[in-house]
């Protein structure tokens, strides 16, 4: 608390009203623990149009929002001029910030449309990208991605190497943590020092998301840890990231009376 009262004095919290849009539930990476994924020919398989993401913005803006989060899957079809036709197309219509595309999803666009990564940002920023979300973070510790079978669609190095660019290119991201599966401790705790160690140089990073893994319907299964570590793993990111200006509180995996009391 006193961490907290430190960085944000006098109960003050900041918020804004964003939507997050899935564009696509197709990906080739078979993450163990995803429930969201689908393979390019299953029946539930999509990608959404543009007309249906329009109107989804325009829902948004429609109730005070500010800013459109856009990830989705690996797309094994998708090159970078669907992604410069889609963003420019929102920016020509829309006054919306464009959150979008996972370090991931950056990496697996240059290789699939065999660019450079800072072709492929410069080329994404020119289309109308603003800022980039920090999903596919999970643990940045590559013995735990292994084990998570999401090593392939990016090392702990390769994640941290595309927010390190992007950061230079002078956009700015969010970091995230996904823990609750097979990391030790000592394992969270390095995840979050490769990231203070990232802030320190860079210092782009506006804000640490970290939520608890949900393993509904996913091929790991298991259970999910309990609101209790959530908020000790939360704390103690409070004290460890103390170059971070927010730290947000996960209300969407959480419920919203621990997410109440992440507030605090």
């Amino acid at each position: 608390r006193r961490a907290r009262d430190r960085r944000t004095p006098g109960d003050q919290v900041t918020f804004i009203i964003d939507r997050n849009v899935n564009y696509t539930n197709v990906c080739v990476t078979d993450c163990d623990f995803c429930a969201f994924y689908r393979h390019p020919r299953d029946e539930e398989a999509y990608t959404l149009p543009k007309h249906v993401i329009f109107r989804k913005i325009e829902e948004t803006l429609a109730l005070g929002g500010t800013a459109l989060l856009l990830q989705g899957g690996h797309h094994p079809n998708l090159r970078i001029e669907w992604y410069e036709d889609l963003f420019s197309s929102i920016k020509r219509r829309y006054p919306i910030h464009l959150h979008a595309l996972s370090p991931s999803e950056v990496l697996h666009i240059a290789q699939y449309s065999k660019l450079t990564l800072d072709d492929t940002l410069d080329r994404l920023v020119a289309a109308g990208l603003d800022s980039i979300p920090g999903g596919g973070a999970e643990i940045l510790v590559d013995r735990v991605r292994k084990l998570l079978n999401c090593y392939s669609k990016a090392t702990a190095d390769e994640w941290l190497d595309v927010m390190h660019e992007v950061h230079k290119a002078g956009l700015r991201t969010t970091a995230t943590m996904m823990y609750g599966t097979v990391e030790t401790d000592e394992e969270r705790l390095e995840h979050m020092l490769r990231l203070r160690a990232l802030q320190d140089e860079t210092g782009g990073f506006t804000a640490f998301i970290t939520w608890s893994y949900q393993p509904e319907h996913t091929e790991r299964g298991g259970e999910e840890a309990t609101g209790i570590d959530y908020l000790r793993t939360l704390a103690i990111a409070r004290i460890v990231l103390d170059n971070f200006d927010n730290l947000q509180a996960s209300w969407v995996t959480q419920g919203g009376k621990v997410g109440q009391l992440s507030l605090a």
